[in-house]
């Protein structure tokens, strides 16, 4: 039986820099995860010297691994061959690609096949729960005081374990007539809100799902346009008269604060936001809109009218049950430091602006 506790553990475990084992249907590889751990820890790991560098296949494609067998299948965990020179500095160097204009790196790199192919991929979806860099020591078959399943992770990420915490009235600027209210599980870190704007009068909600943005939402980030798209979509709902506003913690499209923090750098390197994620290791978009459904149903809410220019937001409400009636355009001006990261959105995510 599957148990969320124990990635909630192994989350942890990650953002320490301790070893977890994974099991999956093919097998079972013991990880250490390369941004938080040390040489220490890797010696204590591996006193053989043998361990593999699992990577993602967007980040072997940007070390030029992807003509190689073991790493030409996409979206599949690739594993490199431990090399005498790669250490545990070559490692943080293969890991990270914001060093990679400061780091010429070694190799050749070789890659080998993965057995545990399962395994391998929970890992990497791991990582990017846990806010990690997605790059590993591994040992096939070994072990850890912490193991966890692949079922353990999808209990974890399950959003029908989503339940309402608690409610209040909430005036915000723009909106004096708003209801807070709080959702969350037993084991995930952060709370998703809504915030219920006017009162239900016969029609399906405006309803805006808004990702957190530190940035954009509070420090006025120009690099994007999170922070207007939240005010405009508050003084939206309030003039339809009736809606919500879902305000989701998947900061970064879904890997966590510093991982958007390390895009900006490969940004400021001449990367657009889809490059950035994948050199990062990472898919171009990681939320998980379920949970927004979810909050939805508990709101006793199954139809509404979404305000939205992304039709991914669109598509997978529809496939968690919800029926959208409308989609709304959302559109906002841009400004000198945003138009690329707009651009980005209208030519390679599909966004209708």
């Amino acid at each position: 039986m599957s148990d969320a506790r124990q990635t909630a553990l192994a989350i942890d475990a990650l953002r320490r820099g301790w070893p977890v084992a994974l099991t999956g249907a093919d097998g079972a590889l013991a990880l250490l995860p390369i941004e938080t751990a040390d040489p220490v820890r890797l010696a204590a790991f591996d006193p053989a010297g043998s361990a593999a560098v699992l990577l993602s296949a967007g980040r072997a494609l940007t070390l030029k691994l992807a003509n190689q067998l073991a790493a030409a299948v996409p979206d599949s965990p690739v594993l490199v061959e431990r090399a005498p020179w790669l250490d545990f500095a070559a490692a943080t160097a293969l890991a990270d690609p914001q060093l990679d204009l400061q780091t010429p790196l070694k190799g050749p790199f070789r890659a080998i096949p993965l057995a545990e192919t399962d395994a391998g991929a929970a890992a990497l979806r791991l990582a990017r729960i846990g806010g990690v860099l997605p790059a590993f020591f591994v040992l096939p078959g070994g072990r850890a005081d912490l193991t966890l399943s692949v079922g353990d992770i999808g209990a974890h990420e399950d959003a029908e374990r989503l339940a309402i915490a608690t409610r209040a009235r909430l005036p915000v600027h723009g909106a004096e007539d708003a209801e807070i209210v709080a959702f969350r599980t037993p084991e995930m870190p952060g709370e998703h809100i809504a915030l219920l704007i006017g009162a239900p009068n016969g029609r399906p909600p405006l309803v805006r799902l808004h990702s957190e943005c530190l940035t954009g939402d509070v420090l006025g980030s120009l690099k994007c346009d999170c922070g207007p798209q939240l005010d405009a979509a508050i003084a939206a709902i309030q003039a339809s008269g009736w809606g919500i506003l879902l305000y989701l913690r998947q900061e970064g499209r879904g890997i966590g604060l510093i991982n958007k923090l390390r895009a900006y750098a490969l940004q400021d390197q001449g990367f657009d936001t889809v490059d950035a994620n994948t050199r990062l290791g990472f898919a171009v978009d990681s939320r998980n809109f379920r949970v927004a459904a979810r909050m939805l149903m508990l709101l006793a809410q199954p139809r509404v009218r979404l305000l939205t220019n992304n039709p991914e937001k669109v598509a997978q409400l529809a496939a968690a049950g919800i029926d959208v009636v409308e989609r709304v355009p959302h559109f906002l001006p841009a400004n000198p430091h945003n138009e690329r990261y707009l651009a980005t959105k209208r030519d390679r995510t599909g966004h209708q602006l």
